[in-house]
């Protein structure tokens, strides 16, 4: 849970001073800098030395000249040429301003190595410890005096049996008792006229042990969790036996009182251990910061802009990458292929609040709401439906649909059953009016749909037989006229969300024929060592395959959940690569998408015949505004906190709208250093002597896309127009 003290440096500890006695130890080195007469001599000197060192190297001297890329950056480029690389990035962007967002939009010059120089050369200290931190760790990455070795898979797998799944023994039965305390308490405030429901309430007669067992129907269907969700920080604390400490509380009580919405139901709640035994505390660390808020983020409330520039639409006008669209709230673009619809149903709540929400802007708004009962779709609903889809039908590029919210689920059952129609209805018409085009001219045919759902996680009860008749009858009918991916798109932050009941629901969707995929955004909490390797293994076990591992979004309202990108590297690299396929099964590995209905027996057979523990099929982004999905940086600056400045290049890899050419590359400066972030680690518990290397992880490189994931071949020619588009270039 949140604190304050990941922003202040460690006491008794001066890095500063450590850098010096460093670079002692090696006399040209610190020659080379401590006699340099002015700023602009010792930025030559150190570019010298810099090129000397990488003048080694062909391979590192060719991806310095961006000459090569590569996903296996690692194993092809020894460590301290990356060193090298880095130093030679802060020499060729010493100058240029950026905007820091999280400073309120501050300009700042970045200039990374003057402060090194001003206290090398005149002792005089400009830049804070966690500054010289990051330095020190460079300069003995550039000197050998820290080595890169990989962890073995033995490593790895000790990091992950740390870390505990919701279908683990112990588990279970803490939260079976959970679920009685929580039920128990609902009973009473019904019993003290708390709580009034015509649906939900006891005859006059009736013993406490009948009135649990009717309480144990109820929590069986997803209404009663909607309906008793915890709305207030009085509350959720009385439900969590009065457990939360002062701080916390006072955070809540300060989220109320700007209005931000709670919203935790009955069901997770009690996913939440209330006074484990000593080996589980910070066992269920990743959900109680998805439910529990930070100062940051309170702070930062009625502030928050939307990360993506995309989300920025003006009905008929471009947005930031050049797609038009004829309506700001239901419909978001930014690659050819896919385009997102939000329904104008009760798909715009969810099933509980994230705290790290990208939508949290439209949260802010009111537009996103737990308002459930008013969210009903409007009478016009079903005409605006048929509008939206025409975009679809009509454009020459798309062929995807992610249907999301909000939550896709949390629409009821009819108004699924019409969005489903309409989109069948649409994708007939426009295969039947390729009927009538020449190939070369032919549109687009839709061939993918995607449900984007937190609901197996947050709400399983949701996922009912008459849903799933729902999607298999849609599967059924849609995969004659050209779909052939069913894809619900989920949210596991962690193995502890994996629990008999989520298991049950995915069992049932894999049943309807569709395939359940995971994004895990990769907070702080979730990047402990070993969580998201294990994480992994606990979806692959029952059913899901894993898509995207997401850097978190936004500044600092998001700051204490952030890790740094550097860890995000370190863990593909580290321990993601343990779960990569031989390259020689990834191709015949790429068509058994189809039909979810045997997905579980494929995914244990495949890791069976390749020996490995998970399949690593996620690829580890962040979600850039304009740029798109991408994890190909450079670190090119620090600032005198601490904070790296990287500049990211688009996904070369994938298809983008023609304006990525003309866009450049996107500067971010992270809302914490490294060594804030490793701070937080030692609070959650972590040894950070198991992370040492992580300050060398300065340089990105995107993992090209599965090609479990990629669509399906045509059989004729389409047309490579493109519409909807308008290119506004400054």
């Amino acid at each position: 849970m949140y604190t304050e003290s990941i922003n202040k440096p460690i006491k008794g500890i001066s890095y500063s001073s450590s850098l010096i006695n460093l670079l002692k130890r090696y006399p040209a080195l610190f020659k080379s800098l401590g006699q340099s007469t002015d700023y602009t001599t010792f930025l030559s000197g150190l570019k010298a030395l810099s090129f000397m060192i990488l003048s080694e190297s062909k391979a590192a001297t060719e991806f310095y000249k961006g000459n090569s890329t590569g996903a296996n950056l690692f194993s092809a480029i020894e460590w301290k040429y990356l060193a090298a690389i880095r130093l030679l990035d802060y020499i060729g962007n010493s100058g240029r301003s950026f905007e820091d967002l999280n400073l309120n939009k501050r300009v700042i010059i970045n200039e990374p190595l003057k402060p090194l120089w001003e206290w090398i050369a005149m002792e005089r200290k400009t830049a804070g410890e966690d500054y010289f931190t990051d330095m020190l760790h460079l300069f003995r990455q550039l000197t050998g005096d820290i080595k890169h070795d990989l962890p073995g898979r033995p490593k790895v797998e000790e990091w992950m049996n740390r870390h505990s799944s919701g279908l683990d023994e112990r588990i279970i039965r803490l939260r079976e008792a959970n679920k009685k305390r929580i039920l128990h308490n609902i009973i009473r405030r019904i019993d003290s006229g708390m709580i009034h429901s015509e649906r939900y309430h006891f005859q006059p007669d009736m013993t406490f042990d009948e009135k649990y067992q009717l309480a144990l129907q109820w929590w069986e269907t997803s209404h009663f969790h909607l309906k008793f969700a915890v709305r207030t920080p009085e509350l959720l604390n009385e439900m969590l036996e009065n457990s939360l400490p002062e701080g916390v509380m006072e955070i809540m009580a300060l989220a109320k009182a700007k209005k931000i919405p709670i919203f935790v139901n009955p069901y997770y709640l009690s996913l939440l251990l209330v006074n484990p035994p000593e080996d589980l505390v910070n066992s269920d660390l990743a959900i109680r910061d998805y439910v529990f808020m930070s100062r940051d983020l309170v702070e930062a409330y009625g502030s928050i802009e939307a990360w993506e520039k995309e989300d920025f639409v003006e009905p008929g006008k471009p947005n930031a990458a050049g797609w038009i669209l004829p309506t700001y709230r239901n419909l978001h673009r930014r690659y050819p292929e896919v385009a997102i619809l939000i329904p104008d149903t009760a798909g715009r709540a969810c099933g509980g609040l994230c705290v790290s929400c990208q939508r949290m802007y439209e949260f802010q708004s009111g537009h996103l709401n737990f308002n459930i009962e008013k969210l009903l779709p409007k009478e016009n609903w079903p005409d605006k439906l048929r509008n939206l889809l025409r975009y679809f039908e009509k454009d020459a590029q798309l062929r995807d649909i992610l249907i999301t919210g909000g939550d896709a689920l949390m629409s009821r059952d009819v108004s699924l059953q019409l969005i489903l129609d309409e989109v069948y209805n649409m994708a007939l018409r426009k295969k039947e009016a390729n009927e009538f085009l020449p190939d070369g001219e032919k549109l687009a045919e839709m061939s993918r749909i995607r449900l984007g759902t937190r609901l197996p996680v947050y709400l399983p009860q949701r996922i009912t037989p008459q849903l799933i008749s729902i999607l298999r009858e849609f599967r059924e009918k849609a995969e004659k006229i050209g779909f052939s991916q069913f894809v619900i798109q989920t949210h596991f932050e962690s193995a502890m969300e994996v629990t008999p009941e989520s298991r049950s629901a995915v069992d049932a969707l894999l049943s309807a024929g569709w395939i359940v995929t995971n994004q895990q955004v990769f907070t702080a909490a979730s990047s402990r060592r070993g969580h998201t390797a294990r994480l992994r293994k606990a979806l692959n076990d029952i059913g899901v395959l894993t898509y995207y591992t997401f850097s978190v979004k936004g500044f600092n309202e998001n700051k204490h959940n952030f890790a740094t990108n550097a860890r995000t590297m370190q863990e593909m690299a580290e321990e993601k690569i343990i779960g990569r396929l031989p390259v020689s099964m990834r191709k015949p590995f790429a068509g058994f998408i189809a039909d979810g209905s045997e997905m579980l027996q494929k995914i244990s057979q495949v890791r069976h015949d390749a020996g490995i523990p998970f399949l690593a099929t996620d690829r580890s982004v962040m979600n850039l505004p304009g740029v798109g999905k991408s994890l190909t940086f450079r670190t090119i600056g620090i600032t005198n906190d601490g904070r790296r400045i990287l500049e990211f290049d688009h996904d070369h890899g994938r298809r983008h709208s023609p304006i990525i050419h003309h866009m450049g590359k996107m500067v971010i400066i992270e809302s914490k250093s490294v060594a804030a972030y490793l701070r937080q680690m030692k609070e959650y518990g972590e040894n950070i002597g198991e992370y040492e290397t992580l300050y060398g992880y300065s340089i990105g490189v995107t993992e090209p896309v599965n090609p479990l994931f990629s669509y399906p071949e045509y059989d004729f020619e389409a047309t490579g127009e493109i519409t909807n588009l308008e290119l506004i270039l400054s």
